[in-house]
């Protein structure tokens, strides 16, 4: 038998460190976060901002994110949950969606900083920078942060990218991981039309016209949500061109009177001037006068009280 080196032996042990718990919660790349972070001392405590995109099963999430010595301080978010109010009702995670959710944020927060810059408007898939204005502030500048996600070819952390290029905020990037891109040899190919086939839903379009001819039972399983609202494959790209364009038009949309958040809806619209019942932990605090004047009035009221029992 060959000699086998015990390595985790009690010295291993002894010296062993576990990792940060959000590292061992599959939360946060420590190693990518040092590099996102890491500010020059001659900058004088300038934030340095990122482009924050988390992809759940039910959501998008894009945030523009700074460091501070204790926490994260977000200065932007725009959420896939909120395209319903810009026309968007259904297929909320898929790679339009992330595109939508991305431009939505990039939107606010050039009306947040009073930023000039249009973007792109022209979206025919092609690659997009934003070049700085020679009599205007230069654009906001932001590092995409995609955490402990897979960067593969067509991914949606890089649709929310491209929304937020598109949308007028300078993220230094190329286009190798935009759908429809391939490497041959040492040269990377580009696809724009594949982009912005992917840009307006249209490999959803083209699935569902492919299902509904190979099987329609199964087709009306799968997009029965898609069924019940009338929407065929033909009908996203012009869904999707009205959305842009409503969330170029007006990026911070109020809530609507029957929506509460998060895919959630009420029954009927809630007036303004409804009064809530009043909770014991929301009560107002009584200052000292109120507080002594309520003491003399219960005394006077126990004075009150005595006297009548001793007349009676």
């Amino acid at each position: 038998m060959a000699f086998v080196k015990v390595v985790k032996n009690k010295s291993y042990f002894r010296r062993y460190q576990v990792k940060y718990r959000r590292r061992r919660e599959c939360r946060t790349d420590y190693y990518a976060r040092k590099r996102l972070i890491l500010q020059d001392k001659n900058k004088y405590k300038t934030p340095k901002y990122r482009l924050v995109v988390r992809v759940t099963n039910r959501d998008i999430i894009t945030q523009i994110v700074s460091a501070d010595l204790t926490h994260d301080v977000v200065i932007a978010a725009a959420y896939s949950h909120e395209l319903p109010r810009y026309g968007i009702k259904l297929g909320l995670t898929n790679y339009a969606a992330a595109y939508a959710t991305g431009l939505l944020l990039a939107r606010r927060i050039n009306q947040k900083f009073k930023l000039a810059y249009v973007g792109n408007t022209k979206i025919d898939g092609e690659d997009y920078n934003v070049e700085p204005a020679d009599d205007a502030a230069k654009p906001f500048k932001a590092l995409l942060d995609v955490g402990l996600a897979r960067t593969t070819t067509g991914a949606r952390v890089f649709g929310a990218l491209k929304g937020a290029t598109d949308g007028g905020i300078d993220v230094p990037h190329n286009d190798h991981r935009f759908p429809g891109s391939k490497r041959e040899g040492t040269e990377w190919q580009t696809q724009p039309e594949v982009h912005r086939k992917y840009i307006f839903g249209g490999h959803v379009g083209e699935y569902m016209k492919q299902l509904a001819d190979d099987d329609e039972s199964a087709y009306n399983r799968q997009f029965k949500r898609y069924v019940d609202a009338g929407i065929s494959g033909d009908d996203l790209e012009a869904i999707y061109t009205k959305a842009h364009a409503a969330i170029r038009k007006e990026p911070t949309k109020a809530r609507g009177p029957l929506e509460l958040g998060y895919f959630k809806a009420r029954a009927k619209a809630v007036a303004k001037d409804t009064k809530y019942e009043k909770k014991r932990y929301n009560i107002q605090a009584k200052s000292l006068k109120q507080r002594k004047a309520r003491v003399a009035q219960i005394l006077t009221h126990r004075n009150v009280k005595a006297i009548k029992r001793a007349d009676a």
